[in-house]
């Protein structure tokens, strides 16, 4: 698993309180029992923490943990250059 997901996980964890047992790498956000609202949130504080521009739609309830990743790691990757 990349270093990237688990800053996501940590993330899940500390700033939603999901429970870290739940979270996989093929976990949607709707297995995760969370909302619109909720990935909004999510996604406001990924930009933050990784200074890193997303869309409102980055992230739909059906993605899963290890796809918001691979986006992130292709987003900081493209920033660094």
């Amino acid at each position: 698993m990349s270093g990237m997901y688990e800053k996501l996980v940590d993330i899940l964890v500390d700033h939603f309180a999901v429970d870290r047992g739940k979270i996989t790498l093929d976990a949607t956000f709707e297995e995760l029992k969370m909302d619109s609202l909720f990935l909004v949130e999510f996604l406001l504080v990924i930009q933050s923490e990784f200074d890193v521009k997303l869309d409102d739609d980055a992230a739909t309830l059906t993605d899963t943990i290890g796809h918001v990743a691979a986006l992130l790691e292709d987003r900081t990757k493209a920033t660094a250059q």
